[in-house]
């Protein structure tokens, strides 16, 4: 008897948390190499990224001030531009998609009208068409309307964000109670300021989610913006970025001092959206822990 338990001891397994948090390590390093393959090659001149060295080191002429200065003064500081245009689409269509979404995902969750049924599965459907297969026919669209090589070419289909509605119809079902809005309407209260007294303080952390996801879904656009602009005045830094990496590879030996600026360019890019996350995620991880509690 005294063996046998001194064997099972002896072959106890590994415990299932260590084993996951194993695996867990091994994906943030995973997700990691490339963000670290960004920030480390930023540094490098063109002769540090192309002369052989270790991809995922530094080198030994860091020169991140250099290509910062490169970066904003190349071709008339067109990359300041295009990171307002950037953050302009983002804030606006953002914004925008979301205060649409939270209206009708409230709709569809608290109030019963005709067609309620057969518009929430047109909703369902849309939400399985990706995007990107309805930029020609928005661009047919817009041509057509005149407004193609303009800012709203790019805002306007960023505005429509049925995911966005469909995650606010069920978090508002789940989470605002109809007893609490009949109490609120009895006491004399209407529908708008029930609305925005009572539902939309219980709907926070559901906003501050499609809020995010709408931030960075205009912010990472790219095929929208490539269909509908011409001017580059008016490119997104995704777009911005995408001409001058064509525009190295085309001048091939001629254009290896651009990719400096250009994954300069692409770290420079992630900064705002990191930057809200941060900003962002304390309402979205207190809200989720009241709704825990409920």
């Amino acid at each position: 008897m005294t063996s046998a338990r001194i064997e099972t001891t002896g072959t106890r397994r590994v415990p299932r948390n260590l084993t996951l948090q194993i695996v867990l390590g091994l994906l943030v390093i995973y997700f990691l190499i490339p963000f670290w393959w960004v920030i480390v090659n930023s540094s490098k001149s063109s002769a540090g990224l192309f002369g052989g060295g270790s991809a995922l080191w530094f080198s030994d002429d860091i020169d991140y001030v250099g290509n910062f200065i490169s970066l904003f003064t190349y071709s008339g500081g067109i990359y300041a531009r295009w990171l307002l245009n950037s953050a302009l689409y983002a804030f606006v269509g953002g914004l925008g998609a979301t205060v649409l979404a939270v209206f009708a995902g409230y709709g569809f969750a608290k109030f019963t009208f005709i067609g309620r049924r057969a518009s929430f599965s047109i909703l369902l459907g849309a939400v399985m068409v990706p995007t990107t297969a309805l930029v020609i026919p928005t661009f047919i669209l817009f041509s057509q309307w005149g407004i193609t090589n303009t800012i709203w070419a790019v805002i306007l289909p960023t505005l429509l964000n049925p995911f966005g509605v469909y995650l606010m119809h069920v978090y508002a079902r789940d989470s605002v109670p109809d007893e609490l809005l009949d109490a609120a309407r009895v006491d004399g209260a209407g529908e708008l300021r029930t609305f925005l007294q009572v539902s939309l303080p219980l709907m926070r952390p559901a906003i501050v989610t499609v809020l995010l996801l709408s931030v960075v879904s205009s912010w990472n656009n790219y095929f929208l913006p490539l269909a509908m602009l011409v001017d580059n005045r008016l490119f997104p830094v995704t777009v911005g970025i995408g001409l001058w990496q064509s525009t190295a590879s085309t001048y091939g030996a001629a254009g290896t001092n651009l990719w400096s600026i250009i994954i300069l360019g692409s770290l420079v890019s992630i900064i705002p959206l990191i930057i809200a996350f941060l900003s962002l995620q304390r309402y979205w991880r207190g809200g989720l822990t009241v709704g825990a509690l409920k």
